[in-house]
């Protein structure tokens, strides 16, 4: 998924869920932020403070993607949530590793990772742990049947689109996905392109094992929307098993509308299209400005830092602690610790 669904989806799930535009803001800045979040190591400051930050994303040209303890400690935690087959760790499971690891839409382990959060919502960093949550199990969705490793079963061939919106359907785009395929490396889906991210098409590839798999993103991309806004309601209800509505149907007719509706294979320009649409007060919370700055005098680095760039020596701040930028980075080290040290291996999942 890309910032339309991570940024915008997000917030119009979380107000849809209760949330007020403050919290809602901190929420969904904090699930696009996962994607552009990419530098790492220490922060120093004038003062003798330091601050140690890991990154929870690569790009796909980026030297760390060749190396397997990278992508275990990014691509597995951040945005290829193992999926065990579905199974729970009661059942008897796969005995290969990359078959465990495969990422599968709403498993038991993308249940318990949201049930922690819930559980643990005090943290200082709560909001900031739900948002980055939030935008790994929206990743389920458009990210199922693929691993985040460099592995075979990343393989992809034969992508095309099977619907009607033309984007992907011209004789130039086969080239370039027969290109993409042969060069991308088998990471994610790096050979499927941007075809898993795009919340109108429709498409078909054949996969590592030689299967022949469909996918309806406009189906996958609601339905991962409606659940958000579920977990979003337990959060708020402080029950990881509340019985909750979901988003209510004028506003899934809605999302579904802008999904289908804005055919565009740049995400940026679908994300201005969606935060027109919340302008405009196309949902159920009414109108409202959702700006998000990854970067510059807008953007949370620059509002803890005095800067967005990383300088050998930063001006330490009174706010510093209290800051989004420190909080996010706090929760996408709990995140990953959780997952990693804690949730993985009770399925027998070994990832760093």
């Amino acid at each position: 998924m890309q910032i339309d669904f991570h940024h915008a989806v997000t917030y119009v799930a979380a107000r849809l869920a209760g949330f007020e535009h403050e919290k809602a803001e901190i929420v969904a800045y904090a699930a696009q932020y996962v994607d552009d979040a990419s530098s790492s190591g220490t922060v120093y400051f004038e003062n003798k403070a330091l601050y140690s930050r890991i990154s929870s994303a690569h790009k796909m040209i980026d030297p760390r993607n060749a190396q397997e303890l990278a992508n275990h400690l990014v691509w597995v935690p951040f945005h290829f949530l193992p999926g065990n087959a579905g199974l729970r760790p009661d059942q008897e499971d796969p005995e290969d590793f990359v078959e465990k690891i495969i990422c599968t839409p709403r498993s038991p382990i993308a249940e318990e990772m949201v049930r922690n959060v819930i559980e643990n919502q005090d943290r200082p960093y709560g909001l900031h742990r739900l948002g980055v949550a939030m935008h790994v199990y929206a990743d389920t969705w458009a990210h199922q049947g693929f691993a985040g490793v460099l592995h075979e079963v990343n393989e992809v061939e034969n992508p095309v689109e099977t619907g009607d919106s033309g984007v992907f359907s011209t004789p130039g785009d086969k080239i370039k996905l027969d290109i993409i395929d042969d060069a991308a490396p088998p990471l994610g889906h790096g050979r499927a392109y941007v075809l898993p991210d795009m919340p109108f098409l429709s498409w078909k590839y054949d996969n590592g094992s030689g299967k022949e798999i469909r996918r309806n993103n406009t189906d996958d991309f609601c339905e991962a929307a409606d659940e958000l806004c579920k977990a979003m309601q337990r959060y708020l209800a402080k029950d990881a098993d509340a019985a909750v509505s979901g988003l209510a149907d004028h506003d899934k007719a809605a999302v579904r509308k802008l999904f289908l509706t804005v055919q565009e294979e740049n995400g940026e320009k679908r994300h201005q299209r969606w935060l027109q649409a919340i302008a405009d007060g196309s949902f159920g919370f009414g109108p409202a400005q959702v700006p998000y700055a990854p970067r510059g005098k807008d953007s949370w680095k620059h509002q803890a830092l005095g800067t967005s760039f990383d300088l050998a020596v930063h001006t330490y701040k009174d706010d510093f602690l209290q800051s989004n930028w420190k909080l996010f980075h706090d929760a996408i080290q709990a995140h990953r610790f959780y997952v990693v040290h804690d949730l993985l291996p009770t399925y027998g999942i070994c990832a760093a």
